[in-house]
């Protein structure tokens, strides 16, 4: 008698499978809120690293924020950085153990606020390691403040009203700085939110991690994102929220490919 409990995965055929779950992402709940961005960049990060067969060499670096329990979902070694620091671990790792794939996974309030020094010099000094940076615009985690990349005019808990340049300053574009520096040789805005944007951020996360091991300098992967928990929006409505105004200030596409 045919068993109606099978599952689907087990009668589809090897050689018709078109997809199948990252053998490197862990059999783990995710505490993402549905719709958010981090899930997705962490698949993509998954299937990159497996696809390389860099599983065993792989060093990822998460701080403090929406990413500090990365370690739950991607298999590999993994360092938690205190808050803002994860590039100046990454420098001491990659500098011990050149032969290693060293990233680190940072959102806007390490890289863009506590972290700017320690991301920007690690930039300058070309460090051969790739940095992934999630930018929702809002600290996630935290209860939505403002962040340094909120747009003006943008409602959090710590602008009500709005972001105002008088008062707030100006939404700060980091990876725009970090282009201008000697040390980073690529250096990339990307999104998630369609089939077809996260062809584009796997293909560049990929890029910059052959940049690593390749010695090739420091490399950036922006992903501008959602957070539809913090904006207070559907997921569906977050996206389109993301296409209307945050591509304005943060516009897809690579700012520097050496």
């Amino acid at each position: 008698m045919e068993d109606k409990h099978m599952d689907v995965q087990d009668i589809i055929k090897p050689e018709n499978r078109v997809y199948k779950k990252p053998a490197l992402l862990n059999d783990t709940h995710m505490h993402y809120c549905p719709g958010c961005s981090h899930g997705v960049v962490h698949k993509l990060v998954a299937e990159v690293i497996e696809e390389m067969g860099a599983a065993e060499i792989a060093i990822g670096i998460a701080p403090v924020g929406c990413a500090v329990f990365a370690y739950n979902y991607i298999d590999v070694d993994w360092i938690e950085a205190p808050h803002g620091r994860a590039p100046a671990l990454a420098t001491a790792a990659k500098r011990l153990q050149p032969d290693k794939l060293v990233f680190t996974y940072q959102g806007d309030g390490d890289m863009a606020a506590i972290g700017t020094a320690e991301s920007l010099h690690a930039a300058n000094r070309g460090e051969n390691i790739a940095m992934i940076f999630i930018n929702n615009a809002i600290y996630g985690m935290t209860g939505g403040q403002m962040a340094p990349t909120t747009l003006l005019g943008m409602k959090t808990s710590t602008t009500p009203y709005g972001r105002r340049a008088d008062l707030n300053g100006y939404p700060l574009a980091i990876t725009g700085l970090m282009a201008q520096l000697d040390g980073t040789c690529y250096v990339t805005r990307q999104s998630v939110e369609t089939p077809a944007a996260v062809r584009k951020a796997k293909a560049a996360i990929r890029k910059a991690f052959e940049n690593s091991m390749h010695g090739k300098g420091t490399s950036v992967v922006e992903i501008v994102s959602t957070c539809n928990s913090g904006w207070k929006m559907t997921p569906a409505d977050a996206n389109k929220w993301m296409e209307e105004n945050m591509f304005k200030k943060y516009p897809i596409g690579d700012l520097k490919n050496e």
